[in-house]
């Protein structure tokens, strides 16, 4: 299931408790990235995603989403379209995994990230803050095709976003997690070993479909009422899952998370990977889970 637009679960998310296993020698790579940086900038976090400022057409600063669930190269939300007078020029299809629906395209002369710049892009419009806080609220989304072409650090403990060309992540080497579809890689909870996606737009821990839930043997289940997902309203329950949760060097106990018949697979969300650096290199389809420490 690939999310094209952020995941926004209007259930307030626990933010899961996590303990480091053995920092892999990849990790170092958090401060190497940053010798040879092509964007090195702090972001901000709320309920657990995370926010940059971009310009847009040469205009801004403007607050956008860095949103690893999103695929191409980013959105445009419609408060932003009515800032730059922009006009609709197509229209395309929007999934966020369970429902699909037909959405408007504008075209953007530039984006910019720090100095890295993507030109000539025509990327998805809708309201996407209908449904957000005000503290929440954004102008557009950077999507993970903004970043394929080299190595994005995502420091949650520093609260710093570095993009390098100048290092990479080697699929073979301890710590790192390849991955066939982005950005899906192996997780362990308690004994059965599974697949989820990394998502930094979601705010929640981890959403479990019932059916892997009931096979873990999670527990007792308590009614949530419904989460927004971009395109559609489902239900969902909430549990706390002893786990342990195991994704390469990350390692997290006593979750809460989030159970849903609809949902289609595991998604692991911005509070479960908000104690730890995300490295993902998309030239190698590879990510690696960084606990804080010494190198």
């Amino acid at each position: 299931m690939i999310k094209a637009v952020a995941v926004v679960l209007a259930a307030t998310a626990g933010v899961a408790s996590g303990h480091a296993e053995e920092r892999p020698t990849v990790c170092s790579l958090t401060e190497v990235a940053a010798k040879d940086a092509i964007v090195s900038m702090p972001f901000e976090t709320v309920d657990g995603r995370i926010y940059v400022t971009a310009r847009v057409n040469g205009k801004g600063p403007f607050r956008f989403a860095v949103d690893t669930g999103a695929s191409g190269l980013g959105r445009a939300d419609a408060r932003l379209v009515a800032a730059l007078g922009l006009t609709v020029t197509g229209s395309g299809q929007s999934s966020d995994g369970v429902a699909t629906a037909q959405v408007d395209k504008v075209s953007l002369d530039s984006l910019e990230l720090g100095q890295l710049v993507r030109r000539d892009l025509s990327v998805i419009t809708r309201d996407y803050n209908g449904r957000m806080s005000k503290e929440a609220a954004f102008d557009g989304i950077i999507g993970r095709d903004f970043f394929a072409d080299g190595l994005l650090v995502i420091d949650y403990p520093n609260r710093r976003l570095t993009f390098t060309r100048a290092a990479e992540l080697t699929p073979s080497a301890p710590g790192v997690l390849p991955y066939q579809r982005a950005f899906r890689v192996p997780v362990t909870i308690g004994p059965v070993v599974t697949e989820g996606q990394l998502d930094t737009g979601a705010n929640v821990a981890f959403v479990l479909p019932r059916s892997l839930f009931d096979r873990i043997g999670g527990g007792a289940i308590t009614a949530s009422g419904e989460g927004n997902l971009t395109n559609t309203t489902i239900k969902i329950d909430r549990a706390t899952m002893a786990g342990p949760f195991r994704i390469g060097a990350a390692s997290l106990a006593n979750v809460e998370v989030r159970v849903s018949d609809r949902f289609p697979e595991l998604l692991v969300g911005a509070h479960a990977l908000s104690n730890f650096a995300l490295l993902i290199d998309q030239r190698s389809s590879s990510v690696a889970l960084c606990p804080p420490g010494r190198q």
